[in-house]
């Protein structure tokens, strides 16, 4: 049974969602429209000290090639690829290419701004070596730059190392990212002092645990074609608020393009308050925790024609993440949510994507914490959203005090049989959702509006 809601709103809905967002689109074109402003446009620039914006268009650009054999660098590990990224980050940027191989990574590779990492695909693999945790033998005060191990066997300077202990006063997990620069038996100078006190009474510990790539309060930078494996099987899990395939924090302008971020023990592709992030054909599969996360106060996302597949979440839209556009990707085979958005997460727009065997729900809503924490004034369009969840999934479920969004043209189908799922289902404290010429087909129920159960 093909069921359709309010077949006469859709060009009204979507004018009212534009009407939403008009007045923020304008003040962001106004920013970046050269020659808008009254000065005459750049022709023919010319080097300049000082000016990052109008740039010469380059025939040749600094390369240096990175790999086993046959480059200008070689190696096979993550001090090689760093050497190369420092390298070109000297002067000012340029491109590392890493040629085919197999890199074994005992550090995550630091990256600079204006450098482009480029692989050769498949053949590029950056693998994360096995993580050991041991605990602390003595205390660590917040000002120390040094740690003691019960058992330093497995580790070297070098290393990259994640630090985790219970707050004291409050409980909490505290985490440190470090390298072990120096040694004494069991004690390891550390590249940066702490800043929490990792006492043994806070069960600390020591892990070799770290990003594959990585970078913060970074801009202009570029990885595409290249392959990163985070060997779950041999690791133990550090979270997407840290770690992942790729973590970057406080950066702008970040572009990755056909990248395979594979089997991490926590996230795929993780960016937090990192404005401008470009993720365009990338390949995210079968992490323990999120396929792609865009992160807290992420400014203007864009994810298109990218692959999500057997994650626990395939795109998570974390807090206050606004005007991001995810489009044309395929999200398959998530265990939890196949697409989640929810915490002041407001203006996006999620098109033509198509969200297939999600283990929970399709696209969710999160709840959140009263009205001025959920996300509005989102559209979903022209999306495919078949099978999802067990006998009582839902393909697209609005929780919360969740209001303005707007679902238009998307295409919700169960295949199975109806059992007790829901096509569309309304939470009891949700505000104004637009459904409009929206097909749903197979369910038990093609929408459940809670608000008038209440």
């Amino acid at each position: 049974m093909s069921h359709s809601t309010n077949p006469v709103a859709g060009p009204i809905a979507r004018r009212s969602f534009f009407q939403w967002t008009a007045g923020m689109a304008v003040a962001a074109y106004s920013a970046v429209a050269w020659g808008d402003d009254g000065r005459p446009p750049v022709t023919n620039p010319r080097a300049t000290s000082g000016d990052k914006v109008s740039e010469p268009n380059w025939e040749e650009r600094l390369t240096v090639t990175v790999g086993p054999k046959d480059a200008q660098l070689q190696g096979k590990d993550d001090k090689v690829l760093q050497a190369a990224v420092d390298y070109v980050a000297r002067f000012g940027g340029g491109t590392v290419k890493v040629l085919p191989g197999v890199y074994k990574l005992r550090n995550a590779v630091t990256l600079a701004s204006n450098v482009r990492i480029l692989g050769s695909g498949d053949d590029s693999i950056l693998v994360k070596e096995p993580s050991k945790k041991v605990k602390l033998a003595v205390d660590s005060d917040w000002f120390d730059q040094e740690i003691t191990l019960a058992d330093a066997s497995g580790f070297a300077i070098g290393d990259g190392v994640c630090l985790r202990t219970k707050n004291p006063h409050n409980g909490g997990m505290e985490v440190a990212k470090r390298t072990l620069v120096a040694r004494s038996g069991n004690r390891f100078k550390l590249d940066k002092a702490l800043r929490q006190n990792y006492w043994q009474m806070g069960d600390s510990t020591c892990a070799s645990l770290f990003p594959l790539l990585t970078g913060e309060l970074l801009e202009n930078v570029v990885i595409e074609n290249v392959t990163l494996d985070g060997n779950k099987a041999e690791n133990e899990n550090l979270d997407g608020n840290h770690a992942g395939c790729i973590f970057l924090q406080d950066c702008a302008n970040i572009s990755m393009r056909k990248v395979t971020a594979r089997n991490y023990n926590g996230d795929g592709i993780s960016w937090q308050i990192c404005h401008d992030v470009i993720v365009e054909d990338c390949h995210s599969h079968d992490h323990t925790g999120l396929g792609l996360h865009p992160g807290s106060g992420s400014q203007r996302p864009l994810m298109r024609n990218n692959v999500c597949e057997r994650n626990d979440i395939g795109i998570f839209f974390c807090w206050g993440v606004k005007f991001g556009l995810a489009e044309k990707n395929k999200v398959d085979g998530n265990r939890g949510s196949g697409i989640s958005i929810g915490h002041r997460d407001n203006n996006n727009i999620i098109r033509d994507n198509d969200i297939l065997n999600s283990g929970k729900v399709g696209l969710l809503f999160r709840p959140e914490r009263g009205q001025a924490f959920a996300a509005h004034r989102n559209l979903v369009e022209n999306n495919r959203i078949i099978n999802s969840g067990g006998d009582d999934g839902i393909a697209i479920d609005v929780q919360g005090l969740t209001e303005q969004v707007v679902l238009a043209r998307n295409t919700l189908k169960e295949t199975r049989h109806p059992a007790q799922r829901v096509g569309v289902r309304l939470g009891s404290e949700t505000g104004k959702i637009e459904l409009a010429d929206n097909t749903i087909e197979g369910f038990s129920v093609n929408v459940a509006d809670m608000r008038k159960a209440t």
